[in-house]
């Protein structure tokens, strides 16, 4: 089965788009994704293949998973969304410990943003959410944008708390990537519980990153956001 993946896959490179994909994704040297390589495959056809091979074993899902090419991860993050989706207890808490165990391959926003918050944050909802905690205190930039995008699925449920613990621990964060996605789950917060984003605004956002600020107050009115840009609430 991996081998006719494997075929797929090669059927749908495009060399000049992954081009393409090697600069917007910062894989140069010293670069956020630095090493990174890619098929050049668009992301519908990806969920294409998800959905065409999610009932694969999980042993071929962690092969996909370990590869050095981009899509392949995205793919098996993909199948894994839907086994976790379709799983049964057990099941579920076998994908979420594995997506755990393996976060050095979730190494890219787009991996992240399209995973964390149907497993981590599916998962943990209702149970004791220490382990985002220790996501969000990691020396990894992936597994702080996890433990942020993970709370994703609680906005969705209208429980911000989560959310907002995750971005007072990382209001301080150096990386423009922790910054934009704390910013766009406030800002997520805020289209739920306009009050509850302005009361956290209103603490913090002295002091949070431009962007961070930038990304949080995007869907505010322009007087508004031009009184927090300049300080004036």
């Amino acid at each position: 089965m991996l081998d006719e993946i494997h075929i797929a896959l090669e059927q749908l490179a495009d060399p000049e788009r992954a081009a393409l994909l090697q600069r917007y994704f910062k894989t140069g040297p010293g670069e956020y994704g630095e090493g990174d390589r890619f098929h050049g495959i668009r992301v519908p056809e990806i969920r294409r293949l998800s959905r065409q091979y999610h009932g694969i074993a999980m042993a071929n899902v962690l092969q996909l998973l370990h590869s050095p090419m981009h899509e392949e991860r995205l793919l098996a993050l993909f199948i894994l969304v839907l086994k976790f989706n379709k799983g049964s207890a057990a099941e579920q808490e076998e994908i979420f410990g594995l997506y755990l165990a393996n976060t050095e391959y979730i190494n890219n926003w787009d991996l992240i943003d399209s995973s964390a918050g149907h497993i981590v944050g599916a998962y943990l909802d209702g149970r004791d959410t220490a382990p985002l905690y220790r996501l969000a205190r990691s020396d990894s930039l992936w597994e702080r944008r996890i433990a942020i995008m993970a709370t994703s699925y609680f906005i969705g449920q209208d429980s911000f708390d989560g959310t907002l613990m995750i971005a007072t621990m990382l209001i301080n964060d150096n990386h423009d990537l922790i910054h934009k996605a704390v910013g766009w789950m406030l800002r997520e917060v805020g289209k739920r519980d306009c009050q509850a984003e302005e009361k956290f605004l209103r603490e913090h956002y002295r002091h949070m990153p431009r962007t961070m600020l930038r990304y949080a107050i995007e869907r505010f009115p322009e007087e508004k956001r031009r009184a927090y840009l300049s300080g004036s609430i």
